[in-house]
């Protein structure tokens, strides 16, 4: 088989799996047919230039579609989806193209160029009583009658469900995996000739072959104390006077789907830089160890517990904190460092939804005490992908608190100082959980392929 053949060959069981998925979920929620819309296009307030559309997930979890609101799909038990695709005649912008591809023979095609003539096409077949319709939207996306209730229990059952990906959805995150280690190690080469914060961001756009509003969220590009900012959210243009060091978290998407990958770099020949290599090597080593966990029947809040017991440590073993490793944990001490949680699931979203709930009927899985942060508390099955990304950090507001508290004393401030200067540690791999044996390191296999 060929590439595309065998694309469309994934597709085609992908479909299939959502087809039986909405069907159960109609069945335990008492509806007859579903009905998603795609979104519309959101316009900043008294302007009338639009944000970046961001498809309704649910829409793009059948169909390779991320830019074309307006757009609808219906779904019936036993019956082909049916596809109201929005093609305006426009000349201000790039209407969506004719509908073609490896996914276009699983559904049944109904082409507009107007978003108002969906109604009628959807209200021929339906008909006029929508009161056993699910309709999943946002509020805005409402035309007419068809008008968005996104029923809790159908929700809860199809983001249960989205939890495990198909082969088809590998596929695709694999192909993510790949643009995303390529850029990272553009993005590398970048900092280590010591570029600015835009600079380094310019050349992951390229080496990944994304824009801006290709990326499956905004990358962060963090140069020396910037490294602290868990969510650094700008881009200097001016290079530092000595880059120390440099954190990248930065994705890729392939037809809808997400990679999120995170590396942390150090130039060395600064003072402090070698105690700041000690623990990017014992954060490796940490991480790998983390990774190893994620097999089929773990309780992922777990692997969360575990990597507060890793950072522990690690503070203990590089002298940055004195107390044993148990202490740390119970008084919150690592928690200053580790301020996180450990990852989340990843797919159509970054943050992919489902991540807090213990069966499709939307049965609560609440986080550890005392750890506000983690987004995901479910015990992993197969065909989950999950992140895997601790990190260490020497947040100022977090470290002012320590040093006010009761366990001041431990800490090795003159060290904390030195390391302040290179921000923090970070590394992410996203990891699938099989079946049987360990995981399926998708983004270390992404690197490997480069060598």
């Amino acid at each position: 088989m060929n590439h595309i053949s065998d694309l469309q060959a994934l597709h085609a069981q992908h479909v299939l799996t959502c087809q039986q998925r909405a069907e159960h979920a109609l069945n335990l929620s008492g509806f007859d047919a579903l009905l998603i819309a795609s979104g519309v296009e959101k316009y900043a307030f008294l302007d009338d230039r639009p944000y970046l559309f961001q498809p309704n997930p649910h829409f793009k979890a059948w169909l390779p579609l991320t830019q074309h609101p307006n757009s609808w799909l219906l779904v019936r038990p036993g019956r082909k989806p049916v596809l109201v695709y929005f093609q305006p005649d426009d000349y201000w912008h790039v209407p969506p193209a004719a509908p073609s591809g490896y996914w276009v023979d699983q559904v049944e095609l109904h082409v507009i160029n107007q978003a108002g003539q969906a109604e009628q096409v959807l209200l021929s077949l339906l008909g006029t009583d929508l009161a056993r319709v699910a309709i999943v939207g946002e509020a805005d996306a409402a035309l007419g009658r068809l008008q968005p209730n996104n029923p809790p229990a159908l929700l809860h059952s199809l983001h249960f469900a989205r939890g495990c990906k198909t082969p088809y959805e590998l596929h695709c995150m694999r192909e993510a995996s790949c643009v995303a280690a390529k850029a990272h190690l553009a993005a590398r080469d970048a900092f280590m000739a010591g570029a600015s914060e835009a600079e380094i961001h310019r050349a992951y756009l390229v080496a990944s072959g994304h824009t801006d509003r290709d990326l499956p969220y905004a990358n962060i590009v963090a140069l020396n104390e910037h490294c602290a900012v868990l969510h650094y959210q700008y881009q200097e243009l001016a290079a530092p006077a000595q880059s120390r060091s440099f954190l990248l978290d930065a994705g890729a998407q392939v037809q809808g789907y997400a990679s999120d990958v995170t590396r942390t770099w150090s130039r060395g020949g600064d003072a402090g830089s070698a105690a700041f290599e000690a623990l990017l090597a014992g954060m490796e080593a940490a991480q790998l160890r983390l990774v190893g966990q994620v097999r089929a029947g773990v309780d992922y809040r777990d692997i969360h517990l575990s990597t507060h017991a890793e950072v522990a440590g690690l503070l203990r073993a590089c002298g940055v904190v004195d107390m044993s490793e148990e202490a740390m944990q119970a008084t919150g001490v690592t928690a200053v460092f580790f301020p996180h949680g450990v990852g989340h699931l990843l797919g159509l979203q970054v943050h992919d939804v489902g991540g807090f709930i213990a069966d499709e009927a939307g049965t609560p899985a609440p986080k550890p005490e005392g750890h506000p942060y983690l987004r995901l508390t479910r015990v992993l099955e197969p065909g989950m992908v999950v992140t895997i990304e601790p990190g260490l950090y020497f947040i100022p507001t977090l470290l002012d608190k320590l040093k006010a508290g009761p366990h001041a004393g431990a800490v090795d401030w003159p060290l904390v100082a030195q390391l302040s200067r290179f921000g923090g540690i970070r590394i992410e791999d996203d990891v699938c959980c099989l079946a049987q044996g360990g995981p399926e390191n998708l983004t270390r296999d992404a690197f490997a392929q480069l060598q």
